[in-house]
């Protein structure tokens, strides 16, 4: 691995994909035989918020997009659009995505992962945070109004 990947949070990157990959894998391989269709009308509604903090975050972005926590040296610093409601949209539409994909095979063990990747997201976050804080003098004023992944609450 190149110092560029460890140093702009790489590691961060590889780990998340791993736990989607587990995730993907446990939803199938371990899934509900009999299915309730209020849990997989659940998972389509978190695939939908997936979807819509996903493309919505990534087209706000623009060419600001990196897989990377670290922002790149010439990044802008976004505030609008569903950044003006969460901080880390992507980071909420991989968690949903996760949770969906979990409930709509009725996969308890995926779901279980999904939350420890939720865990995983947030110290992702916090890290991508200190960078951002060092990048932009703006940056504390906007943690303080716009919440991390849930509008108003978290």
């Amino acid at each position: 691995m190149s110092n560029g990947f460890v140093q702009r949070g790489g590691w961060w990157v590889v780990g998340q994909f791993l736990l989607l990959f587990a995730i993907a894998i446990l939803g199938i391989t371990c899934r509900a035989t009999s299915k309730l269709h209020l849990i997989f009308l659940s998972g389509m509604v978190f695939l939908l918020a997936s979807a819509i903090c996903g493309v919505s975050g990534a087209l706000t972005l623009g060419r600001n997009l990196t897989p990377f926590p670290k922002p790149v040296a010439n990044a802008q610093f976004v505030q609008h659009g569903i950044y003006a409601l969460i901080r880390h949209p992507l980071y909420t539409s991989v968690f949903c995505a996760a949770v969906g994909w979990s409930l709509v095979w009725q996969s308890w063990p995926a779901l279980a992962v999904s939350f420890v990747l939720a865990i995983v997201l947030d110290a992702k976050a916090r890290h991508e945070e200190l960078w951002l804080r060092q990048q932009f003098s703006e940056y504390a004023d906007y943690e303080r109004r716009v919440r991390r992944f849930i509008p108003w609450i978290y």
